[in-house]
């Protein structure tokens, strides 16, 4: 049996850092998996079973540049060690950090290279993708988009893409769980983030708070959605400084309907009491989040972004409709209403926390909202359509064909 090694900086909360989990543990009937981590900080997924191999080099600012070359050196040493020591076959490394400690470390040992490219952020640095290119045997993406862009920007054609995978029963059963919703706190004494009224609109979105998940915009669409409806309420959950969204959130005038629960190792028991999911990263690989919402039934909106929600949303008709007016991979200008939910046009990156400011995405986004809460029709319809979307991205599928994958560039060991 061959032997493979997935590389990833830690594992934390992170939709990469799920998937190399849910990786390992589908592709142990084809190959004797370890995982490598550089930090140990943090584990927040069920590693029972996983042969796990932590080189404790975790980040660090001391020495400003010359620390963190010296710790790029000190993974790549560790990293190249094991895989001689293990004789691996095949390594796959998820994220920036782990593609240059992937890619550097192909010195003095047989293991074929592949690198995991998976959000449009990381083809923002030219020098970095190049290299990622130049030192794999092969780049995988998690979207089309990615794929596209690699051949079109970099000319670079030994690329492949392969959907996350969705474990839907997981999801639905995980959902059940009530215990961490009912005990759930605002993290700023909003009370109970169970809404008191049956007949409560309750819309959520997730994600660690950075500038990439554009909260700030969600919450302002959320001041013009709750003008209009009044039993609407936001529930954003992750990791993270929240506090200039509660303040934003005050100065808008709607902070007892928006709640922030922080962090939650089941957040799909918050989805599934929602009503409505919405994504407004400005930047996505292949959103996970969406796609667990999918998973639970729930209608979603969500922008643009490089890459991701269209593919996801919208059929293949419509996202080949989509790529053909817009080639260079910009974002529809216009409200798309895909089969399967709601594209927005991409938004900001910029972050604005100025409650007086209030854009044009902003408005946009709340309409696109508005869209889906204000007709029962449109919420029953995109119920459906998710539940049907969600099933397209069965484990089993994604085994196969990065089983395949791997098979192909390792076929010459």
């Amino acid at each position: 049996m061959k032997k493979l090694m997935l590389i990833v900086p830690m594992l934390h909360q992170g939709g990469f850092e799920r998937v190399c989990v849910t990786t390992a543990r589908l592709m142990q009937k084809y190959y004797e998996v370890t995982v490598l981590i550089f930090s140990d900080k943090d584990i927040n997924y069920d590693i029972t079973g996983i042969n796990v191999i932590n080189i404790n080099v975790p980040a660090t600012k001391k020495f400003g540049k010359a620390g963190k070359i010296f710790n790029v050196i000190r993974r790549v040493c560790k990293t190249a060690y094991y895989k001689k020591k293990l004789s691996i076959d095949i390594s796959y490394s998820f994220g920036s950090s782990a593609n240059y400690v992937n890619t550097l470390s192909k010195i003095g040992n047989r293991a074929k290279v592949l690198t995991g490219i998976r959000c449009s952020t990381d083809m923002e640095n030219r020098q970095e993708v190049s290299m990622f290119c130049k030192g794999a045997d092969q780049v995988l993406s998690c979207s089309k988009e990615i794929m596209r862009q690699l051949f079109r920007e970099y000319g670079y054609d030994r690329s492949s893409f392969i959907y996350n995978p969705l474990d839907v029963a997981m999801i639905r059963e995980s959902a059940k769980d009530k215990k961490p919703l009912t005990d759930a706190k605002d993290l700023f004494g909003n009370g109970s983030v169970l809404a008191n009224d049956e007949n409560t609109l309750t819309i959520i979105s997730s994600g660690r708070q950075d500038y990439i998940k554009g909260f700030w915009h969600l919450v302002k669409a959320f001041s013009i959605v709750h003008n209009k409806i009044q039993k609407a309420r936001l529930v954003i959950i992750g990791t993270g400084d929240f506090s200039g969204l509660r303040k934003l959130a005050e100065d808008l005038k709607i902070a007892d309907a928006v709640f922030f629960p922080g962090l939650q190792k089941n957040p799909f028991p918050f989805i599934d009491m929602a009503d409505l999911y919405v994504l407004s990263s400005n930047h996505e690989g292949f959103p996970n989040a969406l796609l667990e919402a999918m998973a639970l039934g729930k209608p979603c909106v969500a922008a643009d972004c490089k890459t991701g929600p269209r593919e996801i949303l919208l059929n293949d008709k419509e996202y080949q409709k989509l790529i053909k007016e817009k080639p260079m991979g910009d974002s529809t200008k216009e409200i798309i209403e895909g089969e399967y939910g709601i594209i927005v046009p991409d938004m900001d990156a910029r972050v604005d926390l100025d409650a007086g400011n209030i854009t044009k995405e902003d408005e946009t986004l709340a309409e696109g909202i508005l869209r889906m809460l204000s007709d029962e029709g449109y919420m029953k319809k995109y119920s459906e359509k998710a539940l049907e979307r969600g099933a397209t991205y069965d484990p089993s599928l994604y085994a196969k064909d990065l089983h395949d994958i791997l098979e192909k560039v390792s076929g010459d060991l």
